[in-house]
């Protein structure tokens, strides 16, 4: 009788041992299992940060001072054609050659209707007056990019116009300054909205 009461008292301390195991990795399991979704979460929320970072930096800070341009249409003409007179100062839209001018800063003028093909695909036309300040030539040069395409412009009413497909702000400097975040704003707001979306910096002439 006492050796069954041993047998059946080491079954039991064996039965528990058991228990405690399993238990044991069960809480091991169940640890494993909330530090990884701990880990995917903590990731998924440093993903979900650095985009809105990343939106917020790219969406335009301040108003929006272009006005909307009636569209002339998109039709091509051989270069040296007849061409309407546009309806605003610079164009930014109508008819125009089929060949883009080269993104980035310009020294030399460039016909407009080159650079409306420029518009035409969604780039963005800085044209500024030849008597702005050399410190402000150095400061447009900054915003040459892919889609940015800045060239010297004699026929402008004011220091600097912004053009885009359909829309123009156009204003003269104060004290030499040039408004940074306003050009900016403008890139941000209309960069690659022309009726032609065409990726990447533009080539021609």
């Amino acid at each position: 009788m006492e050796e069954q009461q041993t047998y059946q008292s080491k079954k039991e301390i064996r039965r528990q041992k058991k228990e405690n195991e399993r238990r044991e990795g069960q809480k091991r399991y169940f640890k494993r299992r909330f530090r990884n979704y701990a880990v995917v979460f903590l990731i998924i929320a440093a993903l979900g940060f650095g985009i809105y970072i990343l939106t917020r930096s790219a969406a335009p800070k301040e108003k929006d001072f272009s006005r909307a341009i009636p569209n002339m249409g998109e039709t091509h003409i051989e270069v040296g054609g007849a061409f309407p007179e546009y309806n605003s100062n610079p164009p930014t839209s109508g008819p125009h050659y089929s060949q883009t001018a080269r993104s980035g800063f310009r020294e030399a003028a460039i016909d407009d209707r080159y650079i409306i093909h420029n518009l035409e695909h969604g780039d963005i036309w800085i044209a500024y007056h030849p008597r702005v300040s050399d410190e402000i030539k150095e400061q447009l040069n900054q915003f040459g990019a892919a889609k940015v395409i800045i060239t010297p412009r004699e026929a402008n009413d004011a220091d600097i116009a912004l053009a885009a497909w359909g829309r123009l702000d156009a204003f003269n400097l104060e004290n030499n300054i040039l408004p940074v975040r306003r050009v900016d704003d403008f890139i941000k707001r209309y960069s690659s909205k022309g009726p032609e979306r065409v990726p990447g910096a533009s080539g021609g002439i």
